[in-house]
């Protein structure tokens, strides 16, 4: 850049418009394409009405006692269906119109189906537990309503999935072999996708409603007190100056800001809209902005301490705590982003790019001064998990403690108006994993009546011959092509439900193999040829989308590789001695800045095809716990990075002779 451009400020005028992030937001995320209605309109005020009503009655069930379970995932199920039909109409070309008669009758059938839950559960205790014509009626409808909601909310792809399972729930004796069962008639799918907590409310429905929404709320809580700015500012003052910043504050602002953010596409959008212009404003090329943002935000859901939904339903699955999950994701997140981060730093060194002038960026020292406090509830929710706490009254202290801790300082200061307003975004965010996790309640349900997911590993098993390998990448393929249609949070428990199964039958600790699918779930955001999250970052960028999204692919190389090396070896995950655990993570830590300089053909100076084979072929040996593994990887490292330096060193040399 030239002294005068130097001199301009970096800031309004390189930020993306909001027209745009909302625009792409809607192309990209199914869950953003809903109704908004003018502010202080009838409508809007209903709708912020049922949001906050919601809110409040999951702060005050956490705070102060639960329902029965039953009873309380149906309360959280009939607030979502009536949110979604209040905003997401029939059709999309129907984005701007009042909600129709078809969407109030929805509305009326959601609130039926949930209050009978309450009146008929205890009656149909009464009547040890056999079903009357009534009960089947308000099962039929309640199926009806959540396929449709789901079908508005998150689009076709999942709720045609869940319909194929509840179709071989019925038809399974016409199917022939393993995969064949007697089949279940009309009344019994209905009783036990309705009736029961095997179906649409099941554990997936009840970790959204006692877990999951209390973290989303949390994170609107922390974005309304200004969280976001304190992100991207200290990201600035940290990285701003190194070679090639605006991407390096890219990777720390989106890790950051996937902890209070659970989409990925969201995530791009939001924190893109300011990184990516930055990047591309000191050379980056667009394409590689685009990329880095996108694989940097799809990492927020694999960062403890708040991880993506699916995490905490993992927890519930497992029947274990959720600190345990929260430790074993530590490393492997970590070695992700130091990968990126090596990445990024190598493009910039590669290409000659500079970073941002000191006196553009913000004050370290100013911005603790001004927002640092807004750290305090991260550091109680990191506090509370670790010691044991459930993460309900985690989340639930959490909230409670960023008003306190906004009202440190006057500029934070979260008012009446700001709570009811982070009330309302944090019911409006919940949504599309809500309604998810209903919907995944058919496949879950299915599968336990049927034994479908036993059968399904089986023949996984068995297609791969028995190879624990190749299982592995069968694995892989499925979540990958699971996550191409579907939200983070469904791929998972498909996966946990059709494809873990099969892992664990050869063996993989149970942890180990639902982390695997957790892990690839997460990569789709940015596997082509579908890498919603790639995308997003080039609609930002302004990039041809395929080639963001191979690169995308490319910087996301660790996320790809690590989970195939904890399977075999667990001390990535914090399975083991504390020693291994350390010196494991310690070599890995060499490895993946050896797996970077593969990927960018750049270590100390430009590569030849020869040392990126050696360097990649170092990686694998430093990533893979093991005393061969590591000499045999410290030792190729040390011959490229010898052979690299001595190649500098003759260049410098030619360069000295030839001025």
């Amino acid at each position: 850049m030239s002294e005068q451009e130097k001199k301009k400020p970096i800031t309004a005028d390189q930020i993306a418009s909001d027209e745009v992030v909302q625009e792409l937001l809607e192309k990209y995320d199914t869950e953003s394409q809903f109704r908004k209605f003018a502010p202080k309109t009838k409508m809007a005020i209903l709708v912020s009405t049922v949001a906050i009503l919601w809110s409040a009655f999951q702060l005050w069930t956490a705070g102060f006692g639960t329902l029965e379970a039953i009873k309380m995932r149906a309360a959280h199920l009939t607030f979502v269906l009536v949110l979604i039909f209040l905003l997401y109409p029939a059709r999309k070309k129907n984005m701007k119109s009042l909600p129709s008669i078809f969407d109030w009758g929805f509305i009326i059938l959601s609130i039926a189906v949930g209050a009978y839950i309450f009146i008929a559960n205890d009656q149909l205790a009464a009547r040890g537990g056999l079903a009357i014509t009534r009960d089947y009626v308000f099962g039929a409808l309640a199926i009806l309503v959540v396929f449709e909601g789901g079908r508005r909310a998150l689009g076709k792809e999942l709720p045609i999935l869940g319909l194929l399972f509840l179709v071989y729930a019925y038809l399974g004796e016409y199917i022939p072999g393993s995969f064949g069962h007697s089949g279940f008639s009309i009344k019994r799918i209905i009783e036990h996708m309705y009736l029961g907590t095997e179906g649409i409310f099941g554990t997936a429905l009840g970790v959204s409603a006692s877990y999951i929404f209390l973290f989303v709320l949390f994170g609107a809580f922390l974005g309304e007190t200004g969280m976001a700015k304190f992100i991207n500012d200290s990201s600035m003052a940290l990285a701003g100056t190194s070679p090639g910043g605006p991407a390096k504050v890219a990777v720390f602002a989106s890790g950051l800001m996937g902890t209070i953010n659970g989409s990925a596409v969201a995530n791009v959008a939001t924190t893109g809209a300011f990184t990516i212009p930055l990047m591309k404003s000191v050379g980056y090329k667009p394409h590689f902005a685009g990329a880095v943002e996108a694989v940097s935000s799809t990492g927020g859901q694999i960062m403890p301490p708040v991880m993506g939904a699916a995490a905490f339903i993992m927890a519930e699955f497992l029947n274990i705590p959720y600190k345990n999950i929260m430790i074993a994701a530590l490393l492997p997140a970590f070695l992700y982003y130091l990968a990126v981060f090596v990445m990024v730093h190598l493009e910039a060194v590669k290409t000659g790019l500079s970073g941002i002038p000191r006196d553009q960026l913000p004050s370290m020292k100013e911005v603790l001064k001004e927002r640092g406090h807004l750290v305090l509830p991260l550091i109680a929710i990191i506090y509370l998990l670790v010691k044991g706490v459930t993460p309900t009254y985690a989340a639930f202290y959490g909230i409670i403690i960023a008003v306190l801790a906004s009202y440190l300082r006057k500029s934070t200061r979260m008012s009446l108006k700001g709570i009811l307003m982070a009330m309302e975004m944090g019911a409006k965010g919940s949504v599309g994993v809500a309604i998810a996790t209903a919907v995944v309640g058919f496949i879950v349900g299915v599968s336990s009546l049927t034994s479908l997911g036993i059968t399904l590993g089986d023949n996984m098993v068995d297609l791969a011959h028995g190879s624990l390998l190749l299982t592995l990448i069968l694995s892989m393929i499925t979540a990958i092509i699971l996550g191409m249609g579907m939200p983070t949070t469904a791929v998972y428990i498909v996966g946990a439900t059709i494809v873990a199964p099969a892992l664990v039958k050869l063996g993989i600790d149970p942890l180990s193999a639902h982390l695997f699918v957790f892990y690839f779930g997460n990569i789709s955001n940015v596997t082509p040829p579908v890498a919603l999250a790639a995308f997003t970052g080039a609609g930002i960028a302004g990039a041809n989308p395929s080639k963001v999204g191979w690169t995308a692919a490319r910087l996301a190389i660790a996320g790809f590789l690590i989970p195939f090396i904890w399977i075999y070896s667990p001390a990535l995950i914090a399975q083991g001695h504390p020693t291994e655990i350390l010196l494991a993570a310690i070599t890995a830590s060499v490895g993946v800045i050896a797996l970077a300089g593969a990927s960018q053909g750049y270590l100390i100076t430009k590569t030849s095809t020869v040392q990126r084979v050696l360097l990649a072929a170092a990686a694998l040996g430093l990533i893979k716990p093991g005393l061969i593994t590591d000499i045999f990887g410290f030792s190729v490292l040390l011959i490229v990075f010898l052979w690299q330096k001595k190649q500098k060193s003759n260049a410098s040399h030619a360069f000295g002779h030839s001025g």
